[in-house]
């Protein structure tokens, strides 16, 4: 099968760029379909570009792609005639040709079952996400707009007249100002309905006339994607209240019917939050998760609901499940709710059966994503990675229990990796179990043990559950290196206590968990504790900048896009009221900021450290890292600063990738390995 995944694809960085990528999966109305995105090198080779691939169901058939736009294609689904609908930002070239390239946003496309794709609709913000209403056709695009301007033709010009006045000013009245990597404003999500369904036969949608505003005086972001029912007569959506100077803000959901005739609250608890709202079939109700928002004593913590359109009833759904339900789908036949959880290092579907309210595990191993579940109810389709194989379609039943997934003939499956991989655990001072998946090299053993590399994971309420192209230790093990991957107090997939036993307290037992993981693996015959490194991204990258406050046992420290000062970080972040609400207001409340900030402690830093941060990433903002560095250097202690100006919190380029990993190994093979240092060519 093309575009399969070799051991010597993780030896050469520029093979493991080539490597498909697959993401998102729809499924048919009449459940013969299955389509996913597979991204490859662009032509220039300066980024991932995705394709809308077929994959057959049955499994019988090898994948076909469908799509070859020049700017690729994402987000497919499906219309309830078979028409796939897709976003893109390739030129209409039945366009003027003036009028071609003179926006490069995404567009809505329909491929019809036989014939060409056809652009459908492309405001001049062009298309952030759309929804198909099930059974009605009609469609639900989410698209920007200035609050002050009429979506369509007033909204086109108010854009082009500050761009010939070149205005980029951004004026806030509310908080927060910035999101992830991108400025919240001038322009605002609305939510638009389709006044006609969206079929084969539609040619397109005018954006001025074509389209129904249900929010035209949105001025904030959305907080989830928005939900249409079935029967195209409703809208469900997140809103924002706010509560407090210290709290920020709740979430509650709100319903709008696509005539515009109804628009009123559907669910709103004081300290909750609503997410991720599907509708039920026969488009009565929404299933929704609903978060107990965090305080300085309780982390966050998810629960099923359903909520009855007409009452407004709020029900809760399997009260007695322990761990964090997420991404409900409900079945066809609106009899069970299919959903996703960490549970012990990995990522299962459950299904909760409605009527009796039994809970089974699907899934006995990998971390599972994007569930669709067939017409008739009988398959449920997903894409699942584990640690030795990224995302791919499989096949599951829909009765089974701790099924073995079977996989389906796509892109990008794995034939070999450059180790194996097996599981750690040690049982801590408070009687908890921490555990760890190991990635060994080949050859590892008692007269070749590896050098160990401790890594540690992001979030930190989450867990290392399946495969990751950013932090991939294959390419470690593909050179000489062991990669320890522990679930440390704050760590989802343990039970609500396990979190509990690191919240607002980081530098506490999460560090001593990591510790005492290590200390077990390092007690192998095939581990070298005399070469041992720590390495972190995100919380991974404060727990690797505190690791280098509180000891000296690893040889280097890699410290990516990290917390280093908590007090400014508090600030800075672009969602500081979640911040605050767990560790505390640093000018009222500071005790947890000074007992668990790193920088308070950089006298003690005598490890190696590189340092890596993007300009872009307003998660955790760019003066972490420069503060971090600073203070490195005026200590005294060996540093390295690795800046980039273009990315964000994540490294999303393939030129940049390459040169992260290029960094990091040469720092390693200086520090662990005792080589030369070695500057990457393009550094």
């Amino acid at each position: 099968m093309a575009g399969r995944i070799t051991a010597a694809d993780f030896e050469d960085l520029t093979s493991y760029t080539e490597v498909p990528r697959l993401t998102g999966l729809a499924l048919s109305p009449d459940g013969t379909r299955l389509v996913t995105v597979v991204a490859t090198l662009s032509a220039d080779r300066k980024t991932w570009q995705g394709a809308l691939w077929e994959v057959d169901p049955a499994g019988e058939r090898p994948a076909r792609r469908l799509t070859r736009g020049a700017k690729g294609e994402s987000a497919p689904a499906f219309t309830p005639d078979g028409a796939l609908l897709f976003l893109s930002g390739r030129p209409d070239q039945e366009a003027k040709p003036a009028d071609r390239d003179k926006k490069d946003q995404a567009a809505l496309w329909l491929l019809p079952p036989a014939g060409e794709a056809r652009e459908v609709c492309r405001p001049a913000g062009g298309v952030s996400e759309f929804a198909v209403a099930r059974d009605a056709g009609t469609v639900l695009i989410t698209a920007t707009a200035h609050p002050t301007a009429e979506f369509g033709e007033q909204d086109e010009e108010h854009r082009k007249a500050r761009e010939d006045a070149g205005v980029t000013a951004i004026l806030h009245e509310s908080y927060p100002v910035r999101y992830w990597d991108s400025d919240i404003g001038p322009n605002f999500p609305r939510l638009l309905v389709t006044t006609a369904p969206v079929d084969v036969d539609r040619e397109r949608v005018d954006p001025s006339s074509d389209l129904l505003d249900l929010t035209p005086n949105a001025a904030a972001r959305l907080d989830d994607s928005p939900a249409i029912s079935p029967d195209g007569r409703w809208v469900v959506r997140t809103e924002g209240v706010e509560v407090s100077a210290s709290y920020g803000k709740r979430i509650r959901l709100r319903l709008t019917s696509t005539d515009g005739a109804t628009d009123r609250v559907l669910a709103d608890l004081d300290g909750h939050s609503f997410l991720q709202p599907v509708f039920l079939p026969d488009s009565s109700g929404v299933v929704a998760v609903r978060a107990f928002d965090s305080t300085a004593e309780l982390p966050w913590t998810n629960t099923l609901v359903r909520i009855d359109l007409g009452s407004g009833e709020v029900r809760e759904l399997a009260a007695d499940f322990t761990e964090e339900p997420d991404h409900p789908v409900v079945s066809p036949a609106g009899d069970a709710v299919y959903f996703t959880s960490s549970h012990l290092g990995h990522q299962p579907i459950w299904k909760l059966d409605l009527a009796s309210g039994d809970v089974v595990k699907l899934t006995a191993s990998g971390a599972y994503t994007d569930v669709r579940v067939s017409p008739d109810g009988a398959s449920v389709y997903a894409l699942r990675s584990a640690w030795d194989h990224p995302p791919q379609p499989v096949r599951l039943s829909a009765t089974g229990v701790d099924q073995e997934a079977v996989p389906l003939p796509a892109p990008g499956a794995v034939e070999s990796l450059p180790g194996t991989v097996t599981e750690v655990e040690t049982v801590v001072e408070d009687g908890r179990t921490v555990r760890a998946w190991l990635v060994l090299p080949r050859g590892a053993s008692a007269s070749r043990p590896a050098p160990l590399l401790l890594w540690v994971h992001g979030g930190p309420v989450m867990s290392w559950s399946g495969w990751t192209w950013r932090w991939n230790p294959w390419l470690m093990a593909a050179r000489g290196y062991a990669v320890l991957l522990p679930d440390p107090a704050l760590s989802t997939g343990y039970g609500y206590d396990f979190v509990r036993a690191g919240w607002a307290a980081w530098g506490g037992k999460p560090y001593t968990d990591l510790m005492a993981i290590t200390d077990v693996t390092v007690r192998r015959e095939d581990v070298d504790e005399s070469r041992t490194a720590a390495m972190g991204g995100s919380f991974g990258g404060y727990m690797a900048n505190w690791i280098a406050t509180q000891t000296d046992r690893f040889k280097a420290i890699v410290t990516h896009a990290s917390l280093w000062h908590l007090d400014a970080f508090t600030g800075t972040t672009d969602d500081s009221y979640y911040w605050i609400r767990e560790m505390g207001d640093p000018l009222r409340q500071d005790e947890a900021v000074r007992a668990n900030s790193p920088h308070l402690r950089v006298a003690n830093i005598k490890t190696p450290m590189l340092v890596i941060h993007g300009d872009k990433d307003y998660r955790v903002p760019i003066g972490e890292g420069q503060r971090l560095y600073f203070d490195l250097v005026r200590h005294g202690v060996p540093a390295k600063f690795l800046y980039f100006p273009t990315e964000n919190h994540w490294i999303l380029t393939p030129g940049n990738a390459k040169v992260w990993y290029e960094t990091v190994f040469a720092f390693l093979a200086e520090h662990v390995l005792g080589e030369a240092w070695r500057r990457p060519e393009l550094l």
